[in-house]
């Protein structure tokens, strides 16, 4: 199983997270790791070769920080701009279908604000990516369990390392992630 891993932050060299993580899987045989940063040009990326990228993996990872409740604002250009009717959706458009798509993402939050009960978001993180998982649905594409790291802005250089080892051995065989254990039912 081939992985494609993109991964969207607004500023990749500043990051903590996002770069570790993306580096802890970067010299994976079977990985691709995608930066949108650098493949968008002047607010557009190149269609052809990012859907070119798509249809060549199996497995597609959206590797992001989370943003006010949200993808980042390049992701969101990318997905507004790649996943097109006839390609990703609608007549013709099964480019994606069958294929697992990877939620990979940090909060900067803890895991208990991201619950029912807390007073300020109200909200579980299933809940607050529901939109993502509408989008695998409408698209074809199976959701695997999101992989999520909480407190991102306070959590220990030991507890990133052993997120990061997680992500990796996550990805590490090309068969972990493959469609028969991907959820069906999106989230």
């Amino acid at each position: 199983m081939r992985t494609l891993v993109v991964v969207a932050h607004p500023d990749l060299a500043s990051s903590r997270i996002t770069a570790r993580l993306a580096e802890a899987v970067s010299d994976l045989a079977h990985v691709t790791v995608h930066e949108l940063g650098p493949a968008c040009r002047d607010g557009r990326f190149d269609i052809a070769r990012e859907q070119r990228l798509l249809r060549d993996h199996d497995r597609i990872v959206w590797q992001f920080p989370w943003y006010w409740y949200s993808v980042p604002a390049v992701l969101k250009a990318w997905i507004d701009q790649v996943l097109t009717h006839g390609f990703a959706y609608g007549s013709g458009g099964s480019a994606l279908r069958g294929k697992t798509l990877q939620l990979v993402t940090s909060t900067g939050g803890p895991e208990a604000s991201y619950a029912a009960v807390d007073p300020t978001s109200r909200f579980t993180m299933t809940q607050l990516l529901t939109p993502l998982a509408a989008t695998a649905r409408l698209i074809g594409m199976r959701l695997a369990e999101p992989l999520v790291l909480h407190g991102a802005r306070t959590v220990s250089d030991e507890d990133l390392a052993v997120h990061a080892k997680r992500y990796r051995e996550l990805l590490g065989s090309p068969r972990r992630g493959s469609a028969e254990a991907a959820s069906d039912t999106c989230l």
